[in-house]
C-alpha cells in the first residue's frame, strides 16, 4: 500500500513539517532523533534543519528514497532505515528524541511500539506524538479508516505509563498535510519524557 501511495512525484503528505511538531520544536532536546514511520520525510528534514540527527524510519522503501530527495533538496542529511515495526529493535537508550506523527499500527504492533519507547529513550528524552482518535471516523479526512487503528489519550496514558506527561490533549483542528490530510480532524497529542531514572 504505501510503496504505491507514495509512487509519484508529488508528496502524499506535503513536505512541511506537521504543525503540533512544529509548534513544540524548540521543547525537544537537539540530539540523536527517530522518527517512526517517517514516510516521505517531511517531520525529519524539518528536525534536521533544526540541527537534530534524524534517523527516518519507515516500512515503505518508496517513502524513504523519497525522504532523501526531500532532504537533499533542503540541504540537510537524514539516515533512513528501511524496517517493519513489529520487529524493528530499540536500542536502550539510544534517543534523545523519538516523533511519531500520525504513525497508525495494528494494535498488537503499537502496544509492542510504546512499550519499547521508554526504554529506548535516554534519561531526559522526549516522546512526541500526534495522531487520530475515533471520532476522526465522522470527518474522514485522513488516517486509516479502522477504529481500532485510532488512539486517544486514556490508552496513551497506560501504553506509556513509564513516561511524565508534559502536554496531553485530545482535540478538533482544521489539518492541512498534502492529499491525505486535509481538513477537520480529530487528533491527540502527547509530549512525555524520561525522566532521569527511567521511571515515573
Amino acid at each position: 500500500m504505501w510503496n504505491e501511495r507514495y509512487a509519484n512525484d508529488t508528496y502524499a503528505y506535503g513536505t512541511e513539517p506537521n504543525d503540533f511538531l512544529r509548534q513544540h520544536a524548540a521543547q525537544l532536546p537537539v540530539g540523536k532523533t527517530l522518527c517512526i514511520g517517517e514516510g516521505e520525510g517531511r517531520n525529519g528534514v524539518y528536525l534536521a534543519s533544526l540541527g537534530h540527527q534524524v534517523t527516518a524510519l519507515d516500512a515503505s522503501e518508496v517513502g524513504l528514497a523519497k525522504a532523501k530527495k526531500l532532504a537533499d533538496k533542503n540541504g540537510v542529511t537524514i539516515e533512513t532505515v528501511h524496517a517493519d515495526l513489529a520487529t524493528y529493535t530499540f536500542d536502550v537508550g539510544a534517543w534523545d528524541v523519538i516523533v511519531s506523527i500520525f504513525c497508525h499500527l495494528p494494535v498488537a504492533i503499537r502496544l509492542r511500539v510504546h512499550k519499547h519507547i521508554p526504554e529506548a529513550l535516554r534519561p531526559g528524552g522526549i516522546f512526541i506524538l500526534e495522531a487520530y482518535t475515533p471520532q476522526q471516523l465522522e470527518y474522514a479526512t485522513g488516517g486509516p479508516p479502522v477504529k481500532k487503528m485510532m488512539m486517544d489519550l486514556c490508552s496513551l496514558r497506560q501504553e506509556l505509563s513509564k513516561l511524565n506527561f508534559t502536554h496531553e490533549a485530545e482535540l478538533v483542528r482544521d489539518i492541512n498535510e498534502g492529499e491525505f490530510h486535509n481538513g477537520t480532524s480529530a487528533v491527540v497529542q502527547v509530549i512525555s519524557v524520561r525522566s532521569g531514572d527511567g521511571t515515573r
